[in-house]
C-alpha cells in the first residue's frame, strides 16, 4: 500500500514533530479553504506545515509542505486564489481546482455563494491564469425537490454550460444521496426542503437527456463522482477527481511527480466508489460558512460560522480548528 513520506519537522513551538509529507495535497473536500481561508493556507505555506485533526479519532497530526508538488483546490468561490497563483508558481508547486459550480439561487439551497454571474466570471478569470483543463467545473450535488425535477436540472445546467463554452473540458456531477447522512436530512427538512431521492431510473433518464444535449451543444467530456451506477452506455465516465493524467499533463516537466503518478494508485481511504489517487487532506469539517443546506461536511450552518469566527479570531493557528 502506498503511504506518504514521513519527516521531522520543529512546529511552532519549536518542538520536534514527525510529519507526514505528500507530494499531493487535497485542499479540501472538508471545507472550502479557497473561499474562507486562502490567507490562512498560504501562510502555513510558508510555515512549512499545518496541524491536522482526524474528524473520526479527534486526533492531532502534522502535515509537511516539503515535499508538496502538487495542490488540488476544492471550492464555490475560488476568487480569493487569484492574487496567490503566482506563488505557487514561483514555488514550482502545480495545481488545479474542482470548482463546484451550481445554481440553486431561486431555492436557496446555497445562501452564501456569491451570485452566479459573478461566480462563472471567476471560473473565466481562473481559466484566464491557468489555463484550458486546470478548472474542473463540478455541478454537485444533483437535488431533486417538489421544486427541482429534472427537467430544472437540465435547464440550469445548459446555462451554465453555455457560459463556459471553451473554457472548461469536463463537467463532473453526483446525484444527492442525502438519507445516507442523516445531518443533511435533518437540514433539509428543517429549512421545508421537501427533497426526493435518485433512483437508477431517474438517474438514467437524466444522464440519457444530458448526453443528448452535450452531444448538440458543448461536447464536453461528462463524468460521475463517487457514484457506483455504470452510466456508460451514455458516454459518461467515473470521474477521478484527484486524476493522475490530468496532473501529469499539468506538471509535465517535475519528474519526481511524475515517478508518483506512474505507480499510483486509488486512495484506500475514501469511499469504495471513489477513483482518487492518494492525496492528503488538509481540511476540517464544520468549518465552512456557505450555509449550504444539503452540506454533508457540517453539523449545522450556525455550528460552522462559530468555527469560521473561531478561526478568524485566530489566523495565524496551525490548524483550521
Amino acid at each position: 500500500m502506498m503511504k506518504h513520506q514521513t519527516i521531522s519537522i520543529r512546529n511552532d513551538n519549536v518542538s520536534e514533530v514527525m510529519t507526514q509529507s505528500p507530494l499531493i495535497i487535497s485542499a479540501s473536500r472538508a471545507t472550502d479553504i479557497p473561499a474562507f481561508y486562502t490567507d490562512w493556507f498560504f501562510h502555513r505555506l510558508d510555515m512549512g506545515y499545518v496541524r491536522w485533526r482526524n474528524p473520526f479519532s479527534g486526533q492531532d497530526s502534522y502535515v509537511s509542505f516539503g515535499n508538496t508538488r502538487f495542490i488540488v483546490f476544492w471550492s464555490k468561490n475560488p476568487a480569493p486564489l487569484l492574487p496567490y497563483l503566482s506563488t505557487l508558481k514561483e514555488r514550482g508547486i502545480g495545481c488545479y481546482i474542482q470548482y463546484t459550480l451550481n445554481d440553486y439561487e431561486t431555492e436557496g439551497l446555497e445562501p452564501n455563494v456569491p451570485p452566479l454571474q459573478q461566480r462563472i466570471e471567476t471560473f473565466r478569470r481562473l481559466v484566464d491564469a491557468l489555463g484550458i483543463g486546470a478548472v474542473v467545473w463540478r455541478f454537485d450535488p444533483l437535488i431533486l425537490t417538489d421544486r427541482i425535477t429534472i427537467d430544472t436540472l437540465l435547464e440550469k445546467i445548459a446555462h451554465i454550460a453555455d457560459a463556459l463554452v471553451g473554457y472548461t473540458e469536463k463537467l463532473v456531477f453526483s446525484f444527492a444521496d442525502i438519507e445516507s447522512y442523516k445531518k443533511v436530512s435533518r437540514n433539509l427538512s428543517q429549512s421545508s426542503i421537501n427533497y426526493r431521492e435518485w433512483d437508477e431510473a431517474t438517474m438514467r433518464e437524466f444522464a440519457s437527456r444530458l448526453s443528448a444535449m452535450n452531444r448538440d451543444n458543448w461536447n464536453f467530456r461528462l463524468s460521475t463522482c463517487a457514484e457506483f451506477i455504470d452510466l456508460s452506455e451514455y458516454g459518461i465516465e467515473h470521474n477521478r477527481c484527484i486524476d493522475p493524467e490530468l496532473i501529469s499533463r499539468l506538471a509535465p516537466d517535475d519528474s519526481a511527480l511524475q515517478n508518483f503518478l506512474y505507480n499510483a494508485r486509488s486512495d484506500s481511504g475514501q469511499r469504495k466508489a471513489c477513483g482518487c489517487i492518494l492525496s492528503k487532506d488538509i481540511g476540517a469539517y464544520n468549518t465552512c460558512p456557505h450555509g449550504c443546506l444539503y452540506c454533508y461536511a457540517n453539523t449545522s450552518p450556525a455550528s460552522a460560522f462559530a468555527n469560521y469566527k473561531r478561526a478568524l479570531a485566530n489566523p495565524l493557528t496551525d490548524s483550521i480548528i
